[in-house]
């Protein structure tokens, strides 16, 4: 399983995993994207960030019943309680990145609801808020920074081995 910040690399990282391992690869926000019928920056400004993480909730929990494989959660399903219990016991990568990095990666820009206004700002908050769940629920923290994706499953493979150790 996977988590961290938006734009850190979850989709292409956790396909290559599962690419690797031989498994089944998920994202629970495809997942919502999928159900609702609608993006998720279109459920923010619709419905409010109370109703997405609601639908997010009910999408984590059918994912992990159901999924087997490699699951990327989406950056803000780690703040719900119930949701980073239902990660206890399990295997799971913590994708951490700075702010100079998410810059290079997604540009900060407002397609992502959470940074409409002032992005690098509002980021280094997202990140200062999550960073202690992530790194509760992670049994692996993988930093991304300056790595490829290739890089970055290798290394996620090598904590996961040496966590098994």
């Amino acid at each position: 399983m996977l988590v961290g910040p938006m734009g850190v690399g979850k989709s292409t990282v956790g396909q290559l995993l599962a690419e690797r391992l031989g498994v089944g690869y998920r994202d629970t926000d495809d997942d919502i994207v999928a159900g609702e019928g609608r993006t998720i920056a279109d459920i923010f400004v619709d419905d409010g960030e109370s109703a997405f993480r609601a639908i997010e909730k009910r999408a984590v929990r059918t994912a992990l019943t159901e999924h087997d494989g490699i699951l990327a959660l989406g950056g803000g399903a780690i703040l719900d309680a119930d949701t980073r219990a239902l990660l206890a016991g399990e295997r799971v990568v913590y994708l951490s990145m700075d702010v100079e990095e998410a810059v290079k990666r997604t540009g900060l820009n407002a397609a992502r609801p959470l940074l409409a206004v002032n992005p690098r700002r509002q980021w280094r908050e997202l990140m200062e808020a999550r960073r202690h769940l992530y790194e509760e629920a992670a049994t692996a923290v993988v930093p991304t920074d300056g790595r490829t994706p290739e890089e970055v499953t290798e290394a996620a493979l090598d904590a996961l081995e040496l966590k098994e150790a």
